[in-house]
Order: C-alpha cells, then sequence, then structure tokens
C-alpha cells in the first residue's frame, strides 16, 4: 500500500512477519495451550482443595520445609515450587527472548519496537493504578506494585488457541512476543525491587558455573545438540549450581534461569564459523526442556500458589474490597489494555505509520484486554511482596485469579466476534494453487 501523495509505501505496524517465524511461533503457541489447560486444572484443584473440609492437609503439605540450611535451601514445598521449579519456566524464556533477538524477527528494529513498547506500556500503567489505589493504605501495601504488571504466556494463548482458529496470525505473533518481554520485565522487577539483602561472596561464586555453562555452550553446541545425555550430566548440574548460589545470594533463584538462558548460543555454526539456519542448542534444550516447563513446573507451581481459603462468599467479598485486591483487579483489566492501547496508538503517531491493513484497533484492543491475564508470574511477585498467609497475600491472590478470569471472559467476548468475522474472508487467504505450502500473502510480501 502507498501514499497517494508521495508515492512511496506506507509504514505499517503489527504486520504478519516472516513465514519461518509464523511457523515456529505456530508451534510454540500449539504447546503453551496445553500449559495453560493444565494450568487451570492445577488452579481449581487447589482452590478445591484449599476450601474443602480437608483444607488442613493441602497447606500443610505446601508449608513443610525439606533441603539444607547452611545454603539458605531448607525451604517449604510452595518455595520450592516458586524458586526452584519456575527456574526451569524462566530458563526457557531466556532462551526465547534471545532466539526472538537473533533469529526471530524481533531482530529488526522495524518489528521489535512495537510489542517491546506495548510490553513496557502494560507494566507501567497497571503499576501506576495499583499505586494510586493504595496511595492511603500505606508502604507495606504498596509493595504489591509490580502484582499486576504480568503476562501469563500460557493461560492468555490457552485462551487464545480455543476461541480464535481464524485470527489473523499477527495477533497471536503479537501477544506472545509482548508476553515474553512482559516475562524479561518481570524478572527485571524481581531482581532489582524485589531483592532486600545480597550476600556479595555467594553472588560472585555463581559467576564460576555460570561462565563454565557459558563457555560450555558455546564452544562445544554441536556436541551437545547431538549428544543428549552429556547435556544432561554436564549442563544440567552446572545449571543447579548456579541456582543454589544465586538463591543463596539473596537475588531470586529464578533470575538464574533467565541468565543460564541467555548464554546458549541460537544459531548452529558451521566450519568456517558463519551462521547456519539449522537448528542451533537453544532450540534443542527448548525441545528438551518445554515439556517438563509445561507439563510438570508450572502447574505445580500453580497448583502450591493458587489454593487460598476464600471463607464462603462473605470471605471473597471482603478480599476483593481490600485496596490491594482493588489495585490489582484494576490494574489487570483496565491497565493492561489502557497501557498497550495508548502504546501502540502513540507508536503510530509519532512514526507516521498505519495498523496492519489485515487488523483492526478492535482486534488489539481484544489482545490488549486478553494481556490481563496474569497468573504464574503474578503470584510469584505476590510471595515476594507479602507475607505467606498474610491478609494481603490471600486478598491479592484472590485478586489474581478474579483479574485474570475477568480479562479472559471479556477478551473472550471480543475475540470470538472478531473470529467469526475473519472466518467469512479466510478463503482470500487460503494456500496457493502451486502446491509450495506457502501462503499467497506471505509471498506477497516477499515479493513485495
Amino acid at each position: 500500500m502507498s501514499d497517494p501523495a508521495s508515492g512511496k509505501p506506507n509504514k505499517t505496524i503489527l504486520g504478519r512477519g516472516s513465514y519461518p517465524e509464523y511457523l515456529r511461533l505456530s508451534d510454540l503457541l500449539r504447546k503453551e495451550t496445553v500449559g495453560g489447560i493444565l494450568l487451570l486444572i492445577a488452579a481449581v484443584a487447589a482452590l478445591v482443595w484449599a476450601n474443602s473440609p480437608a483444607a488442613g492437609s493441602y497447606f500443610g503439605i505446601r508449608d513443610f520445609e525439606i533441603g539444607y540450611e547452611p545454603w539458605h535451601l531448607q525451604l517449604s514445598i510452595g518455595k520450592w515450587a516458586s524458586d526452584g521449579l519456575l527456574a526451569i519456566f524462566f530458563f526457557l524464556t531466556g532462551l526465547e527472548l534471545k532466539r526472538e533477538f537473533v533469529a526471530g524477527d524481533l531482530r529488526s528494529p522495524s518489528r521489535a519496537i512495537v510489542p517491546i513498547a506495548a510490553a513496557f506500556g502494560g507494566v507501567a500503567v497497571p503499576a501506576l493504578i495499583y499505586v494510586i489505589v493504595n496511595l492511603a493504605a500505606g508502604p507495606g501495601a504498596l509493595r504489591g506494585w509490580a502484582i499486576p504488571t504480568a503476562t501469563d504466556i500460557a493461560f492468555a494463548v490457552a485462551v487464545l488457541a480455543v476461541i480464535s482458529s481464524h485470527l489473523p496470525s499477527a495477533l497471536r505473533i503479537f501477544i506472545l512476543t509482548l508476553a515474553v518481554v512482559d516475562d524479561l520485565i518481570a524478572i527485571a522487577i524481581i531482581a532489582f525491587f524485589y531483592t532486600s539483602e545480597v550476600h556479595v561472596p555467594f553472588l560472585l561464586w555463581m559467576l564460576l558455573p555460570l561462565v563454565c555453562f557459558a563457555f560450555l555452550t558455546q564452544k562445544f553446541s554441536r556436541f551437545f545438540a547431538r549428544h543428549h545425555l552429556a547435556a544432561w550430566v554436564i549442563l544440567l548440574p552446572l545449571g543447579i549450581i548456579t541456582w543454589a548460589l544465586m538463591h543463596s545470594s539473596g537475588v531470586h533463584a529464578t533470575v538464574a534461569g533467565v541468565l543460564l538462558g541467555f548464554t546458549v548460543p541460537v544459531l548452529r555454526r558451521v566450519k568456517d564459523g558463519g551462521p547456519d539456519s539449522g537448528p542451533g542448542l537453544a532450540e534443542q534444550l527448548e525441545h528438551r526442556f518445554r515439556p517438563l516447563s509445561t507439563g510438570f513446573a508450572v502447574p505445580v507451581f500453580a497448583f502450591f500458589s493458587a489454593g487460598v481459603a476464600l471463607g464462603g462468599w462473605d470471605g471473597f467479598t471482603s478480599s476483593i474490597t481490600d485496596s490491594v485486591a482493588l489495585g490489582i483487579i484494576l490494574g489487570l483489566f483496565l491497565g493492561k489494555p489502557i497501557g498497550i492501547m495508548l502504546t501502540t496508538w502513540v507508536l503510530t503517531k509519532a512514526t507516521k505509520a498505519n495498523l496492519d491493513p489485515s487488523l483492526k484497533w478492535i482486534d488489539v484492543l481484544g489482545v490488549a484486554i486478553l494481556a490481563g491475564v496474569g497468573f504464574t508470574v503474578s503470584l510469584l511477585v505476590n510471595d515476594l511482596s507479602f507475607a505467606l498467609g498474610s491478609e494481603h497475600h490471600d486478598h491479592a491472590k484472590v485478586a489474581v485469579l478474579s483479574g485474570s478470569l475477568i480479562s479472559a471472559l471479556v477478551a473472550t467476548v471480543i475475540l470470538r466476534a472478531r473470529n467469526r468475522h475473519y472466518r467469512r474472508i479466510e478463503a482470500e487467504e487460503r494456500v496457493d494453487a502451486n502446491q509450495d505450502g506457502i501462503p499467497d500473502v506471505y509471498e506477497e510480501d516477499t515479493r513485495g
């Protein structure tokens, strides 16, 4: 599409991206869908158990401590799930982020700017809303300012997969890349704002296994890609030691997962040292760890984090009227879409770009509301913000679940209607007749 006055092509945002990236992210979306379903099952099971006559056994298991105290590793089962198992999730987040910026569409600044800016907007506005609501509540309540800033990839993608079989691929790619960048911002917030005391010796010792891990993955990436057992025997222990020392340093241990993910090479190297388009070690490790993360680590964390005794209807209404809960709900349901939409709109004005012709602003709004589904990282930040079992901690859990549910339901209504619209026009973008398997729209982008 060109500007009639100048004859130059109009700038667009939220375009389709490249076809290889579309295929890769489509595969990732299918995997995250399964994780979202398991998350939902785990959360419901936790809520049912925590509000049943056997609630005592649930909290007893969650709070049972095991581990090695000299390294500050005598933790409750719930803490092992949040500090230990979630490190696997953030390791995959590190792998995915590096791949996006090295080999994905986000290596192009013109494509990266929109989801990155939208992610920052989707973090800043919910935090601002939470602070405004809790200004009069005191510094104790304000510690939870980051709880409504996160987007849960698995839950959001699961909702999107169920309701959006015909929505443009650009929307799915947008929500996925936005959520991945969102996770990076969240881990930075955890590292800088939720670290009360740093034990420097442990932090310095942590660098030793981390550097060894980075050296081995860089120098012997092809070896580890071919020999799966060697990766488990050599790299996994180094990763565990890095995690343990990071935890002992006082910095949240999930940060170690992201750092380890960043060290893994994305591109496979050929003999002359040039990059090859084949899968690198990062993709190999992603395939091996993704089932462990989506099928076990994150659902177990959700199970031990989502359980909260509601105390019946009166207890529920009392929870959501707390300023902490109100700030979280408003932050997720209103702050997320306002931040994402406002940032995206400002970018179009600042760069004199137009929304991609395949999309409408109502589509972006639906996805922006869906980004208000904050679960995994929101619950993690809640655990770091408030003491376990405190009134604010329990009320925040209820708010995270409520805000996420409201966002999911409203987004479903909007995106289902848009899905029906795109179903009627889907024939225009079907696979072409030349049997090459690439949709016409991607070939047109390449030719144009």
